[in-house]
C-alpha cells in the first residue's frame, strides 16, 4: 500500500482520471453517448471533478511544460470562440449544444493535463481503459450471436450495436486498439497482461470489421505508420503488431461473411456465420495472446544480453524492411498503376453511390455522398472564411446548396467543420491546440519506456480519431470526442515537467524511484512542484506580494458553475422534450406544460415549439400550431420544416396568399424537397393542403433519411 500511496501522491489526479475513464466506458453501451442526454450527466462530473482538482491541488503553472500551457489556452480559446459563435448562428440552440461538447473536451483534456503523471499510474489509466473496451468488444461479440434475431443489430450488411452508427461503431473499438499495442510491446507491462493485450487487440480489430466501415479500413494503415514512426521500440512494436494483424487477418473471412448471411439468409444461417466468426476471433486471439505471452515470459525469466539484443535488432530490422519491400511490390502488382487506381478512387468518391454496387462494401470503392457535403462546407467557408457560419450550423445550408437525397446536420470531416463553422480564427486556434498538445505527447515518449508505450498509445489513438474523423462526423460524437481528448492529456501529463525546488510536501525521490524505477541508463524522474511547499519555497515568493487562496478558488467555482448552467440547460431541455413526446397521445396539456418547460431550460433552441406546433397539429388545434411555428421561426429563421408547416397552416385555414409566399421561401430553403413543391403545386392550383398527409410523409422521409 505504501507503493501505491507514493505512486498517488506523485499523479495526485489519478483517482479523478480513472473515474473518467469509468465514465467513458459507460458511455459506449449507452448509444456510444453521441446524444446530450447521454453525455451531459458526465459532463457535469467532469466539471465537477476539475473543479475539486484546481481548488484542492492548484496547478503549477510555471512547472508545466511550455507545449502543454499552450495547448491548454489555445484550446480554452477554441472553446470560448465556438461558444461566441452562437452569436452570429443562425440555429443559436444547436450551436449551444455544440459549444457544450467542445467544452466538455476541453474539460476532458485538462483534467489529465495539468497535473503530472508517472508511467505507472499513467499505465493504469491506459490500461484500465483499453482492458475496459477490450471487455465490452468480447461482450459485443459474444451479444450478437446470442440474440433471437440478430439483424435487429445491423443496419443491412453492418454491425450498429452498440453506438447505433456503423462508424462511430467501428472507431470505438480501434481507437482502443492502438493503446493495447503499445502496452503490449513494452517490457515494463508484466507478461501476463500484454498476452491479454495482445489477444484485446485481436478482437477489437475483428469486432470492428463487422461494421465494414470503409473510414476505419483507410483509416488503419495511416495510424499503423504513425505507430511505427513516433513511438519508440518500434521493433517491438512491429512485432506485436505484426502477431495482431495476422491472427486478425485469419478470423477476418468468417467475420465478413456474417455481413453476407445478414442480408441474404435466414435466421438459422445468419446465427451459424455468428457463431463461426466468435469461434474464429476468439480463437485468434487466444493464440495472439499466447505467442505474445509466452515471448514475454521468456524475454522476463532469460533477459537476453546486450550483444544478443544488438544482433536480434539487426536481424530483424533487416527482415522488417525486406518484408516492407516485398509488401510494397506486391501492392503495387495487385493494385496495378496506382495513378489509375488513384484515379478511379477519386471518381468514385465524387461520384456518390453507386447504384449498381455489388460484392463487400470494403471493396466496392468509395462512392458516397461525402463529395457534396464537402462541397457546402467549402462554400461556408468561402462566405464566411473568417468568424465561420457558427458551431454546428450546416444542416440548413445543406438544404439549400445541396444536390444529394441525404439531409446531413454535420459536413461529416474535422477540418471542414472547424473551417466552416469557426472560420480561420477558429482553425488557427484548434491546429495550434493539436500540434502543441502532439508537442508535448512526442517529448512525453523519450522520457521512459513505460512512458513511451502509454504516450505513444495514447498518441495514435487520438490521432485515429482524427484521421478517421475527416471523412465523418466524430467531431459531434462525444462519446468518441471525450476519449481522445482524455488520451491526448493524459500524454500531456507524461510530459517532463520543470525542476522545481522541492517542498516538504513532495513525495520523497527515492520512494518515488522505488515504486516505479523507470528503466536502467534512463534519467532520475522530474519531480513537480505540488501544492503547498516547503520554506525555501515560502523565501524565494516572499518578495512578491500573493493572491489570497481564496481567489483562485472563486474563480474556479464561478466559471464551473458557469459552464455546468450551460450544459444543464440543454441537457433537462432535451429530457423535458422526450418526455413530451412520450405522453402527448395521452396527455397533451401536460406534454405542453413540459414543453414550456423546456423553452425557459433552453431559450435558444427553437426544437420545444417545433415539437409544441407538430403536437398540435395531430390535434388539430391550428391557431396553437401556427403560434408555435411562428416561435420557432423567430429563434430559428431559416428553419425549412417550420416554414413549410406554416404554410401548410395557412393553407388550410384558408390564407391562400400567405400560404403561397410562405411555401415558396420552404422550396427555396430546400430546392429538393419534393413534399415542398408540391404543397405549392397544390396551393397555387387553388387546392387546400391536407395536413395529416403531410405529416405522415414527412415522417416517413426523416425516418428513411435519418443520419448525422
Amino acid at each position: 500500500m505504501s507503493a501505491v500511496a507514493a505512486r498517488l501522491r506523485a499523479a495526485p489526479t489519478t483517482v479523478p482520471a480513472l473515474v473518467a475513464v469509468a465514465l467513458l466506458l459507460v458511455w459506449i453501451p449507452l448509444d456510444g453517448g453521441q446524444a446530450i442526454t447521454r453525455w451531459a450527466p458526465g459532463a457535469l462530473l467532469l466539471i465537477a471533478l476539475l473543479a475539486v482538482c484546481v481548488i484542492a491541488l492548484p496547478p503549477q503553472w510555471g512547472s508545466l511544460p511550455g507545449a502543454v500551457r499552450a495547448a491548454v489556452v489555445l484550446l480554452a480559446a477554441f472553446t470560448a470562440w465556438s461558444f461566441a459563435s452562437i452569436a452570429w448562428a443562425d440555429d443559436q440552440g444547436i450551436a449551444l449544444e455544440g459549444a457544450d461538447r467542445t467544452l466538455l473536451y476541453l474539460v476532458a483534456f485538462a483534467l489529465l493535463a495539468l497535473w503530472p503523471q508517472r508511467p505507472g499510474t499513467a499505465g493504469w489509466i491506459a490500461g484500465a481503459w483499453t482492458g475496459g473496451v477490450g471487455v465490452l468488444a468480447v461482450v459485443t461479440l459474444l451479444h450478437a450471436g446470442a440474440v433471437g434475431d440478430p439483424r435487429g443489430l445491423f443496419h443491412e450488411d453492418r454491425l450498429l450495436w452498440p453506438a447505433g452508427y456503423p462508424n462511430a461503431a467501428a472507431a470505438t473499438w480501434l481507437m482502443a486498439l492502438w493503446p493495447a499495442v503499445c502496452l503490449a510491446a513494452s517490457s515494463r507491462v508484466p507478461w501476463a497482461l500484454r498476452g491479454l493485450l495482445a489477444a484485446a487487440a485481436v478482437v477489437l480489430v475483428d469486432v470492428a470489421m463487422l461494421s465494414l466501415s470503409r473510414g476505419a479500413l483507410l483509416s488503419l494503415p495511416v495510424c499503423a505508420l504513425l505507430l511505427v514512426v513516433l513511438v519508440p521500440g518500434r521493433l517491438r512494436t512491429i512485432a506485436v503488431l505484426l502477431v495482431v494483424a495476422g491472427a486478425s487477418a485469419a478470423a477476418l473471412p468468417a467475420v465478413l461473411d456474417v455481413g453476407t448471411a445478414i442480408t441474404g439468409g435466414s435466421v438459422p444461417r445468419m446465427r451459424d456465420a455468428l457463431d463461426a466468426a466468435e469461434r474464429a476471433t476468439l480463437l485468434a486471439a487466444v493464440a495472439a495472446g499466447l505467442v505474445v505471452g509466452a515471448a514475454s515470459l521468456l524475454e522476463a525469466r532469460r533477459p537476453p544480453s546486450r550483444r544478443t539484443v544488438a544482433a536480434i535488432r539487426r536481424v530483424w530490422g533487416g527482415i522488417v524492411v525486406l518484408g516492407a519491400a516485398a509488401g510494397l511490390v506486391a501492392a503495387l502488382v495487385v493494385a496495378g498503376n496506382p495513378v489509375h487506381r488513384a484515379q478511379d478512387a477519386w471518381d468514385s468518391f465524387k461520384g456518390g453511390y453507386a447504384d449498381n454496387a455489388s460484392g463487400n462494401r470494403l471493396t466496392s470503392g468509395l462512392g458516397s455522398n461525402r463529395y457534396d457535403f464537402f462541397r457546402v462546407a467549402l462554400d461556408e467557408f468561402r462566405d464566411h472564411p473568417v468568424a465561420g457560419v457558427g458551431v454546428d450550423n450546416f444542416g440548413q445550408d445543406y438544404l439549400a446548396r445541396g444536390r444529394s437525397y441525404e439531409t446531413p446536420a454535420y459536413p461529416h470531416d474535422l477540418a471542414l467543420r472547424t473551417l466552416a463553422q469557426t472560420g480561420l480564427v477558429g482553425a488557427l486556434l484548434l491546429a495550434g491546440a493539436f500540434g502543441a498538445a502532439l508537442a508535448a505527447g512526442w517529448r512525453a515518449m523519450r522520457t521512459d519506456r513505460l512512458a513511451a508505450a502509454v504516450a505513444g498509445g495514447a498518441v495514435v489513438a487520438f490521432s485515429y480519431w482524427v484521421v478517421h474523423g475527416m471523412t465523418d462526423w466524430f467531431w459531434e460524437w462525444a462519446g468518441l470526442g471525450a476519449p481522445a481528448f482524455v488520451l491526448l492529456g493524459l500524454a500531456c501529463g507524461l510530459a517532463p515537467r520543470a525542476r522545481r525546488a522541492p517542498g516538504h510536501d513532495d513525495p520523497p525521490a527515492a520512494a518515488i524511484a522505488a515504486v516505479d524505477p523507470g528503466e536502467p541508463g534512463e534519467p532520475a524522474p522530474v519531480l513537480p512542484r505540488m501544492a503547498g511547499g516547503g520554506p525555501e519555497a515560502d523565501a524565494e515568493a516572499s518578495p512578491r506580494r500573493r493572491m489570497p487562496a481564496v481567489v483562485p478558488a472563486v474563480i474556479t467555482g464561478v466559471v464551473a458553475v458557469a459552464g455546468a448552467l450551460a450544459i444543464a440547460g440543454p441537457w433537462l431541455a432535451e429530457r423535458e422534450m422526450e418526455h413530451a413526446a412520450a405522453i402527448f397521445d395521452e396527455q397533451p396539456l401536460a406534454a405542453y406544460e413540459r414543453l414550456d418547460r423546456a423553452a425557459r431550460l433552453d431559450p435558444l433552441s427553437d426544437r420545444p415549439a417545433l415539437l409544441e406546433g407538430s403536437i398540435a397539429v395531430r390535434y388539430g388545434d391550428l391557431p396553437r400550431a401556427e403560434a408555435a411555428f411562428r416561435d420557432a421561426l423567430s429563434d430559428s429563421p431559416r428553419d425549412q420544416y417550420a416554414t413549410l408547416e406554416l404554410g401548410a397552416i395557412q393553407s388550410a385555414r384558408g390564407a391562400r396568399g400567405a400560404a403561397v409566399a410562405t411555401l415558396r421561401r420552404a422550396v427555396a430553403l430546400a430546392p429538393r424537397d419534393d413534399l415542398a413543391r408540391e404543397a405549392l403545386k397544390v396551393v397555387r392550383s387553388g387546392g387546400a393542403i391536407d395536413l395529416a398527409e403531410l405529416n405522415r410523409r414527412i415522417l416517413a422521409s426523416a425516418q428513411r433519411l435519418r443520419r448525422g
